[in-house]
């Protein structure tokens, strides 16, 4: 079922590229980039916005681990990637991430030659090159891994004032199945465990129910707007105005462009050695699947390279033999 999904949608080669390439299998977790991946808006203090991407740099240089080294570690081992951010943090080598955005004006974005808001795009550097802005530092473990760890609950919602969300698809579905999951997992007041709580509490109308972890806000009125001085809305956190005009419709984006960045990665990011690694791994997945779902897919593959296609019809020529 994944590659027939995979296949029917060629919008997703680049994310399968970069998953099935050596950087799909991180060497732990100091030795990878983070990404934001969606499109952010950022806005000054004038209400003027601008279009943003963020990115973490690990400043432990990339490591990523062979297939069979994975394939060993996830049966012997599988706490192997946490315990090494352990040891290095309770040894005082912080790891560390060098935060830097790229930034697009609502102008540049109109007329962009993708969608900016498409997740599976990426804004080239030389283009949008990247800009330094600060670091992100590991310096301290959890002291109880289920209250500080496992009860986390992370939310592309949870904004501060200045950071807004774009129009990105993905983005806005993510505004409320996040928080719509943690009601699942955490209950309905995950937001009053401590480790999700504000340190200034926040005053809200949502309260009561199933583990409420505070003092129920007393006989505050529970609706707004009332006459008993129930907290009223921040006006540092209304969203910017922004002008929207034209037709809503329902498009297809499978007959976008979505094969010249993975070109681009396959041409100029990728060695030879690093080329073959990456059409064996989808070779080997790929063997599985029905003859008609592989040749979708390969055709999907041919598109980006004529050699990346042919790798991976040789790979699973090999695994079947």
């Amino acid at each position: 079922m994944f590659w027939d999904f995979i296949s029917l949608r060629p919008e997703t080669t680049h994310q399968v590229s970069f998953l099935f390439s050596d950087r799909g299998i991180p060497d732990g977790h100091r030795h990878m980039n983070g990404y934001g991946s969606h499109t952010f808006k950022l806005v000054n203090a004038q209400g003027q916005p601008i279009y943003c991407k963020f990115h973490m740099k690990t400043d432990q240089g990339i490591k990523n681990l062979p297939v069979s080294n994975a394939d060993s570690l996830s049966q012997t081992d599988p706490d192997y990637g946490i315990r090494d951010l352990f040891n290095a943090i309770a040894t005082k080598d912080y790891p560390s991430w060098s935060f830097k955005i790229q930034v697009m004006t609502l102008e540049q974005a109109e007329k962009f030659k993708w969608n900016p808001f498409d997740v599976t795009k990426i804004w080239p550097h030389s283009e949008f090159p990247l800009i330094p802005v600060g670091k992100l530092v590991l310096n301290r473990n959890a002291t109880n891994y289920f209250a500080e760890v496992e009860q986390l609950a992370f939310s592309p919602a949870n904004m501060v004032p200045g950071v807004e969300p774009s129009p990105d698809k993905m983005l806005q579905g993510r505004l409320f199945s996040y928080t719509d999951t943690h009601r699942h997992r955490l209950g309905p007041n995950y937001a009053q465990i401590p480790v999700n709580c504000p340190l200034a509490r926040p005053h809200t109308y949502t309260r009561d129910g199933f583990a409420s972890a505070d003092r129920h806000q007393g006989g505050a009125p529970n609706y707004f707007p009332n006459s008993f001085n129930g907290p009223h809305e921040d006006p540092e956190g209304v969203a910017s105005v922004y002008v929207a005009s034209g037709d809503v419709h329902r498009e297809d984006t499978s007959g976008d462009d979505n094969f010249s960045q993975v070109s681009n990665f396959w041409t100029n990011v990728l060695n030879t050695e690093e080329r073959k690694r990456l059409a064996a791994n989808i070779g080997g997945h790929l063997k599985n699947a029905s003859e008609v779902i592989r040749e979708r897919t390969i055709a999907n593959f041919t598109q980006v390279n004529a050699e990346y296609g042919q790798l991976i019809r040789e790979a699973i020529n090999v695994t079947h033999n």
